[in-house]
């Protein structure tokens, strides 16, 4: 079953919410790069590392491609846009605000 879009936001946000996916983030900002590249400059064990990149994928903050045995992430921009869009979406309605004086 594909994911709503509410669902694709959920999981993104919670996805973000952890300091070693965004470790991960930061590392994929410039390239793209393998499992085991992740782990040596994170300083943690494969196992450790994939359950965070589960997580990154279920949220479809990555996107992933096997070339032999490696599996290669790189960053998905379209996830990063709709949480954005999201986002700026509460910008615009603060901005929309008037004053409101209550109980007059």
């Amino acid at each position: 079953m594909k994911p709503t879009e509410k669902d694709l936001i959920s999981t993104g946000f919670h996805a973000l919410s952890d300091p070693i996916r965004l470790q991960v983030l930061t590392l994929l900002e410039n390239q793209e790069q393998c499992v085991c590249d992740l782990c040596e400059q994170l300083t943690i064990s494969q196992s450790k590392l994939s359950f965070h990149l589960k997580r990154l994928r279920d949220a479809e903050l990555v996107h992933t491609r096997q070339e032999g045995r490696w599996i290669y992430y790189r960053l998905n921009p379209d996830q990063f846009y709709r949480l954005r869009h999201y986002l700026d979406s509460y910008g615009q309605a603060i901005q929309d605000y008037g004053t409101r004086h209550c109980c007059e």
